[in-house]
């Protein structure tokens, strides 16, 4: 039995974390847990980079769906599972030979030849483990995940790619666009109900190497009433609908609001300058992540960046492109991701967080059918398919990843609650999409069992997943870099690149 430690703490659901953290070595409907399925092929850090695609990624764009899909109703379903299992919602074919999907999904259908799923998804830890979904971290512990400045986390996967980059890059270099945006707001800022949750973040790198966040400026256009453990929410869900005026903008302590005028960023210049005479240590403090010049250079440049306000100009794309997205936050972040890279950006993440209340995105305990078809695969179907669909045909995929990312999947058993049935955590088996970039096309990699609970062949590590996102954009998932100690680590150990999933 695996026992994953931590206070009694209320979970999204209501249940105590320390029950839901029994996890049984018996599978369910009486299945096993995948005992003695053979690993895939290990890779090297020698030979990672003589695998193809290395460095066949530009630039990488990262869907990260907090709260984690269902693979049944999504890329794995199971037609032919008991009803409890396989629940309400059919499949429908794709445009891939014998590849079936989640009905809530006709948009993907058309264009699943341009994508790899990755079928078989597996680790030890059914917790929002955010930190460890996307950071080297070898292991996650409840106060880790509720801690984001936990001496112990690894740096955000975005802030390893900045880091590797910035080691390479010549002195005094200023790229046109942050190395790490993540939009539409600081994660995990705009709920009620739990303290901040983890993930990305700089890790030992320090706060330097943390995403460049935008803030969301803009309304919403559909109204929801969302309920949790006795507290209620209503308002406008933005997920499901936001005006056409809605913009992002980086936060204004790095980002340049259009308010911003020349006077007011030579006063800023000469605040800095008063603070850095008042702190003389500050350099020594700052050597294991850049000096405090190298900030200051990055920081002013782009404030002045033309280039990186127009990016976020969404007004310079047509009616129908934004259309293709939707009109939804995740949508416009999306299509604002696309800018993005397009103009020098290298890796752009865009969350599917919670909003208004804690237990909310994709984590769906109770009302799972409503929620599934009414906003979240309307949502998903739309604006994967559109920025597929949009890169390709900008010639942009070839040499931008496309990443699709959660931290675990759902039981393979609906729940029967009162307010209506879900799914709960589940991380022995889920699936993950990779697209564009060095990526191969209409592939499957791994195969789960008849009822999407254990992987029967090829399980894959959420830190291979990792591996070959590094591999991709260039850099030997075996490079070198140093913790907090000093003590000198591989970029991503204990990891091999998947080259099932490579073109």
């Amino acid at each position: 039995m695996i026992r994953v430690l931590g206070g009694p703490k209320r979970l999204c659901d209501g249940m105590t974390r320390r029950d839901l953290m029994q996890v049984g070595a018996l599978g369910l409907l009486g299945l096993g847990a995948g005992a003695g399925v053979p690993a895939g092929p290990a890779i090297g850090a020698e030979s990672a980079s003589r695998l193809p695609g290395f460095g066949k990624a530009k630039s990488c764009i990262l869907l990260y769906l907090y709260g984690a899909p269902s693979q049944i109703e999504t890329f794995d379903p199971k037609p032919d599972a008991p009803y409890e299992v396989r629940g309400d919602l059919g499949t429908i074919p794709s445009n891939v030979p014998g590849l079936a999907i989640g009905e809530g999904f006709p948009r993907m259908a058309k264009v699943m030849d341009r994508v790899t799923v990755l079928r078989s998804v597996t680790h030890p830890y059914p917790i929002h483990g955010v930190a460890f979904a996307t950071t080297a971290t070898p292991r996650i512990e409840l106060p880790m995940e509720l801690n984001p400045r936990d001496a112990a986390h690894w740096p955000y996967i975005g802030s390893a790619v900045d880091y590797m980059d910035r080691r390479q890059a010549p002195e005094g270099f200023v790229p046109p666009v942050p190395r790490n945006v993540a939009l539409p707001w600081a994660f995990s800022t705009q709920r009620t109900g739990e303290v901040a949750r983890a993930g990305p973040y700089g890790g030992f790198l320090g706060p330097s190497f943390d995403p460049v966040w935008t803030e969301f400026q803009g309304r919403g256009t559909v109204s929801a009433r969302k309920t949790l453990a006795g507290k209620t929410w209503e308002g406008p869900e933005l997920y499901r609908g936001i005006t056409p005026d809605s913009r992002f903008r980086l936060a204004e302590v790095t980002g340049r609001p259009p308010e911003l005028t020349l006077d007011r960023l030579d006063r800023r210049r000469s605040l800095l300058q008063q603070i850095e005479r008042a702190r003389p240590g500050l350099d020594a403090a700052m050597d294991r992540v850049g000096s405090v010049d190298d900030q200051r250079a990055m920081a002013f440049g782009m404030m002045q960046s033309g280039k990186l306000a127009r990016a976020f100009d969404l007004s310079e794309e047509s009616e129908s492109t934004r259309d293709l997205y939707g009109m939804t936050l995740f949508g416009q972040a999306s299509l604002t991701a696309r800018r993005l890279v397009e103009a020098g950006g290298r890796f752009v993440s865009v969350f599917w967080d919670e909003y208004g209340l804690a237990g909310y995105g994709w984590d769906t305990h109770w009302d799972h059918y409503p929620r599934m078809k009414d906003e979240l695969m309307p949502g998903l179907d739309r604006t994967l398919s559109g920025l597929l669909l949009d890169l390709d045909q900008r010639g942009l995929l070839d040499e931008t990843l496309v990443v699709v990312l959660s931290e675990h999947g759902r039981t393979p058993r609906i729940s029967n609650i009162a307010g209506g049935g879900g799914r709960d955590h589940w991380s022995r088996c889920y699936s993950l999409l990779m697209a564009g970039g060095g990526v191969a096309r209409g592939q499957v990699v791994g195969k789960s069992d008849r009822i999407a609970s254990d992987p029967v062949d090829r399980p894959i590590s959420p830190k291979d997943v990792l591996a070959t996102i590094v591999h991709l954009l260039g850099i030997d998932p075996g490079s070198e870099w140093h913790d907090r100690q000093g003590r000198p680590l591989p970029l991503v150990p204990e990891a091999s690149v998947i080259p099932e999933a490579l073109a």
